[in-house]
C-alpha cells in the first residue's frame, strides 16, 4: 500500500489576523479560531489512521498537529526543512507595501522566475533546496505505509504542491490555501499526481 501525501496549512493565527508577515519561527500562536479549525480537521477525518502526523518546526504548525492528533490518537513528530518561505526583511510588518512586495515576489515565482528572493530572504529555488529533502525521506520511510498528514504553511506548501504536481502556475498563485485547508498528492513513478488542492478534485483544475 502507498499513501497519500496531505500537506495541511496550519490553523489561523494571531498574525493572520493581524495580517503581518510572520515567517520566522517559532512564530505566532494559534487564535481561539485556529485551535477550533485544528480539532475540527481532525473529527472530520476519525479514520484517518495516518502513518505519521508531521509537523513543521514553527509554533503554530505544531500546536495544529498537537490538536489534529488528539483527535486521532496518535503521537505527532517535527521535521526539519518545512517551515514557511522566509520573508527577510519583511519580517512583521503588516502594511499594505511590504505584502505588496512579499505578493509580487510570490507571483514572479508562478511566472518562471524561481530565483526572485524576498528582500533579505528566500527565493523559491532556496525553499525547494530545503523543502524537497523532506519530501523524498516521507515518501521512502512513510508512504509505503499509509497516508502522511505533514502540517506546514500556505505559501510553503502552494510552492511545493506547484513544483511537484505541474499544475499552472496562475492556477497555483490564485488559488490560496485557507487554514486547515490542504494540497494532496500522490507518489506515481518517480514523480507526484495532484488528488486535489484546497478540496478541488484535481480534474477541475486547469493544469496548463
Amino acid at each position: 500500500m502507498t499513501g497519500l501525501l496531505h500537506l495541511v496549512r496550519h490553523g489561523q493565527t494571531t498574525a493572520n489576523v493581524a495580517r503581518g508577515l510572520d515567517t520566522r519561527p517559532p512564530g505566532a500562536p494559534l487564535t481561539p479560531e485556529g485551535v477550533e479549525q485544528a480539532r475540527r480537521f481532525g473529527a472530520d477525518r476519525p479514520d484517518a489512521a495516518p502513518a505519521a502526523l508531521l509537523s513543521s518546526v514553527a509554533r503554530r504548525a505544531q500546536q495544529t498537529a498537537g490538536h489534529i492528533a488528539d483527535a486521532w490518537g496518535v503521537r505527532p513528530s517535527v521535521i526539519d526543512g518545512v517551515h514557511e518561505v522566509q520573508a527577510g526583511d519583511l519580517e512583521g510588518f503588516s502594511d499594505e507595501a511590504s505584502i505588496e512586495v512579499f505578493q509580487d515576489v510570490v507571483r514572479r515565482w508562478y511566472s518562471g522566475e524561481p530565483t526572485a528572493a524576498m528582500p533579505g530572504g528566500e527565493s523559491a529555488e532556496g525553499l525547494l533546496a530545503r523543502y524537497l529533502p523532506a519530501v523524498d525521506a516521507i515518501r521512502a520511510e512513510h508512504l509505503p505505509h499509509g497516508d502522511v498528514y505533514l502540517v506546514s504553511h500556505g505559501a510553503a506548501i502552494r510552492l511545493v504542491g506547484f513544483h511537484l504536481s505541474g499544475v499552472d502556475g496562475a492556477y497555483a498563485h490564485k488559488h490560496h490555501l485557507p487554514n486547515t485547508g490542504e494540497i494532496v498528492l500522490r507518489p506515481v513513478d518517480a514523480g507526484w499526481e495532484l488528488v486535489s488542492w484546497a478540496d478541488a478534485p484535481s480534474h477541475l483544475d486547469p493544469m496548463g
